[in-house]
């Protein structure tokens, strides 16, 4: 049934794309909608922030605003998604929400999760994207669910955590 899903997007309120998420991901729990709605995304990107002078490194969302759902459309995932608080609709003509085109997925950042990643904890790769790009990192953690990684980079002369996306990353030989 997950192969049918399709990309959509929802409005939210400024600010609510989180309790939007989390919002929907209860109630996708409570009506044992998995099958039919199995990804929720809000696309971000690290940013270097620079305060007083120091360094950071910030997530800051790609589309404010917005909510990206992976679902099978039916009546029912329409209801669900339409009425998570936070939520103000769908992006689309009218109420008819239109799904993205695998094109624009792809341009907007929002990858499928069939990722498959040959990297184990404690190897190196390199940064392939982001405001860490070129920078080797040591791998600390994976998470194949969200498909991210936690690793060291060294920055500065120190070793600085950080979390990168899969798609951010590439084994070195």
């Amino acid at each position: 049934m997950a192969e049918r899903a399709r990309w959509y997007v929802v409005h939210t309120y400024s600010g609510y794309e989180n309790k939007v998420k989390v919002n929907l991901e209860k109630l996708i729990d409570n009506r044992g909608l998995h099958d039919l709605i199995p990804e929720i995304e809000i696309p971000m990107e690290e940013v270097i922030e620079v305060k007083e002078g120091k360094q950071k490194i910030i997530q800051r969302k790609l589309y404010p605003g917005y909510v990206f759902i992976r679902m099978v459309m039916t009546d029912e995932t329409w209801y669900v998604a339409r009425n998570t608080r936070g939520c103000t609709g769908f992006v689309g003509p009218g109420s008819k929400p239109v799904p993205l085109t695998d094109e624009e997925v792809k341009s907007m950042g929002i990858v499928e999760k069939q990722i498959d990643i040959d990297i184990k904890v404690g190897e190196n790769v390199k940064v392939v994207s982001g405001p860490l790009e070129n920078f080797e990192a040591i791998i600390k953690e994976i998470n194949l669910e969200k498909r991210k990684i936690k690793a060291f980079v060294n920055m500065f002369g120190r070793e600085t955590s950080v979390e990168l996306e899969f798609n951010q990353i590439e084994k070195l030989d």
